[in-house]
């Protein structure tokens, strides 16, 4: 019962910026909530802010990156919020950028050579156990023998829990024990739990659209009185 916060002004002035503070509070408040309930979900693993896409409107992607921040995230995708606000920034390509290639060995190693020190693939454009992974471990191979380690690779896609495992059997017999397992795809605080409880090996999950939407509870009631 105690308010977020007290303002002492002139009336006038106190109710002109009424709709300013609630629009600006309640909802920075709403995602650094509810950040923090899918970073409670996720038992240590980092939640990543993936969610500027699905935000509703830019300002939303900005601010709410920066609530999740603050509530606990490891990082954002968006750019532009890590450039104005120290947030750091995490991620990595598109599915888009492995089909504008001839193939998706030819990707990965266009990638790695961009990214020799944090090249973390995205291995699910088109089958993630038969080529995503097997081509990932070919450009880690690379990697290492230029004198570079692999971040590690993200899913988006599928059975998250069962490809993880498959996915972490196959890195860790590659000699990649260390590269991380990232795992996005309408992620929130009830399915990382049960991904968990299903013993999936995953190390970070990307959180978007039902992190920066609020998802179940998209609106946050805070009142502001006179």
């Amino acid at each position: 019962q105690e308010p977020l916060m007290r303002i002492s002004a002139p009336l006038a002035q106190a109710q002109l910026i009424e709709t300013a503070i609630l629009n600006i509070v309640n909802f920075q408040t709403l995602i650094a909530s509810k950040t923090s309930h899918i970073i409670s979900a996720a038992k240590g693993a980092d939640i990543l802010e993936f969610g500027l896409r699905r935000a509703q409107g830019c300002d939303a992607g900005f601010y709410g990156a920066r609530a999740s921040y603050i509530a606990g995230a490891a990082g954002t995708s968006n750019v532009l919020a890590g450039k104005h606000l120290g947030i750091p920034v995490k991620g990595t390509h598109s599915h888009s950028y492995v089909m504008s290639f001839e193939c998706e060995l030819d990707a990965f190693m266009n990638y790695a050579k961009a990214y020799p020190d944090t090249c973390l693939l995205l291995v699910d454009t088109y089958n993630t156990i038969e080529s995503g992974v097997p081509n990932a471990i070919k450009v880690f191979d690379q990697l290492r023998k230029s004198g570079h380690e692999p971040v590690g690779i993200r899913i988006d896609s599928g059975d998250l829990a069962y490809i993880s495992k498959k996915a972490r059997q196959m890195l860790d017999d590659a000699g990649y024990e260390k590269a991380q397992i990232c795992a996005s795809g309408d992620l929130d605080e009830y399915v990382i739990e049960d991904l968990l409880i299903q013993g999936a090996k995953i190390d970070s999950f990307g959180v978007g659209t039902r992190l920066i939407t609020g998802w179940d509870n998209p609106a946050l009631g805070g009142v502001y009185k006179m």
